[in-house]
């Protein structure tokens, strides 16, 4: 099946559109002509990466990428800016930004690395998609190799979602041992998934810690 691209551009004069270059590339490719039309889109096309172009539409993009967050929080999305303009993806609602002029290529080597994985052998959980094979996680637009040990512990917090995991038992399962009293160990893996999987592991929004107990899973 066909890779599904909603680019949401305008035909301001001067300014480059992508959706025939990407149609081919082999994308099924929909256009929203604005922000509103892109919201209407989602739910009929159900696309699997967002491109939106704001110079195109004469915008800074923010307040679309915005909306289409609030209504489909996990949906990837590529804001393309005006020249000189450089804002940060953890500034705006966007996992990846790209600011004119760059190449089709370059665009779609973007899109490449947010499409779903297909791998059969993973394990999905509200943004979170962990393929067992090959130690690979994806989680709000970003893929990250994980070593065997992170993706085992991953999978153990993947299968009981919203419940406290123990310590104790994370150290059983992941390993193997019945000793509990090197917690060092367990943390730092614990900081490493974060990283993993959080915008700002600092401030985690997916992988909770109730001290002295163990960890949860909140998605």
């Amino acid at each position: 099946m066909r890779s599904k691209i909603l680019c949401v551009e305008g035909k301001y004069a001067g300014t480059p559109v992508f959706a025939e270059h990407l149609k081919a590339k082999e994308y099924k490719v929909k256009v929203a002509l604005t922000g509103k039309g892109a919201l209407e889109a989602i739910a009929s096309f159900k696309p699997h990466v967002v491109v939106v172009n704001a110079p195109s539409m004469r915008t800074t993009g923010y307040r679309i990428c915005q909306s289409l967050r609030d209504s489909k929080n996990s949906l990837p999305i590529i804001l393309i800016c005006e020249e000189g303009s450089s804002p940060s993806p953890n500034d705006i609602a966007a996992n990846e930004v790209l600011s004119l002029p760059f190449t089709v290529r370059k665009l779609n080597n973007r899109i490449k690395a947010l499409l779903p994985m297909q791998s059969k052998n993973s394990l999905k959980v509200g943004p979170i998609l962990l393929d067992l094979e090959g130690h690979l996680v994806r989680c709000q637009g970003r893929k990250t190799h994980l070593t065997p040990r992170l993706s085992h512990l991953l999978q153990v917090l993947i299968r009981q979602p919203g419940t406290v995991v123990e310590r104790d038992e994370l150290f059983r399962e992941v390993w193997d041992t019945d000793f509990v009293e090197d917690t060092r160990t367990l943390d730092v893996h614990i900081s490493w998934l974060r990283k993993a999987l959080e915008k700002d592991p600092r401030k985690p929004k997916f992988l909770k810690t109730l001290r002295g107990v163990g960890y949860r899973l909140d998605v």
